[in-house]
């Protein structure tokens, strides 16, 4: 029996962390298990291992983004492939997407992302060191868009400080989400977040950033007139911390 289908011991039960996602199981295409195999052994990432040394990760000292929940990695990779100065760290649960990344990066050459297969919350825990990152970017997470699915929502106040732990002071977050009512809810979580300040006005959204790639999906909403709705977050000094 695997450690997954144990049963847990009462006691044990309340004291289990809260996971960041449901986990969405799917079979890897050909190229994707071909990809996997092949580069995982160099770009794939362990929570146990402890905490990174990105120093050594990386092989120099660029700044590092985290992005979490990449999907099949295409926005990630043009990112990566634009930006060579710059680190990436993809965090993704969904093993096809991993497989998906790597063949794309093997595509385009890219070498400046590395990636974990696992929970988004215990990555942040079990491996990203305390005031690392440059930024953090989520791009449409979850809606979970019934209102008795509202609490499953990625984008609340104790994860925004676990985020917030992990950023250097003047680091971002980044978020966008194509669910209004969603991104009324981050905008008023980021507002009332402690340390942080908003890149716009108060309350306001952000023009999309050139950095961040205006997918397929994006460019048929456009057409259709739905709307994409950007968060800039910048993680500020605080007095003592």
């Amino acid at each position: 029996m695997t450690e997954q289908n144990k049963t847990p011991e009462p006691n044990k039960l309340k004291h289990r962390r809260i996971k960041s996602y449901v986990l969405r199981t799917g079979r890897m295409t050909v190229s994707q298990q071909s990809a996997y195999d092949r580069h995982w052994p160099t770009k794939g990432l362990a929570t146990a291992g402890g905490m990174l040394n990105f120093s050594e990760v990386f092989a120099n000292g660029g700044p590092v983004v985290l992005e979490i929940g990449f999907g099949m990695g295409a926005s990630l990779v043009e990112m990566a492939a634009a930006a060579p100065e710059k680190n990436y760290i993809g965090v993704e649960v969904h093993s096809p997407g991993v497989g998906r990344l790597l063949h794309l990066m093997e595509e385009r050459a890219v070498e400046n992302i590395r990636v974990f297969c696992h929970d988004a919350v215990e990555v942040l825990a079990d491996s990203i060191p305390d005031a690392s990152l440059a930024r953090v970017q989520i791009y449409f997470p979850d809606p979970w868009h019934k209102k008795k699915h509202n609490k499953r929502r990625l984008i609340k106040p104790e994860f925004v400080q676990a985020l917030r732990q992990k950023l250097k002071v003047g680091g971002v977050i980044h978020l966008a989400t194509d669910w209004e009512h969603y991104a009324d809810q981050m905008i008023e979580v980021m507002s009332e977040a402690e340390g942080f300040k908003n890149q716009a006005d108060d309350f306001c959204f952000s023009d999309r950033p050139d950095y961040r790639p205006l997918t397929k999906f994006e460019q048929r909403g456009q057409r259709l007139g739905h709307g994409v709705w950007d968060m800039l977050f910048e993680k500020i000094h605080l007095p003592g911390n």
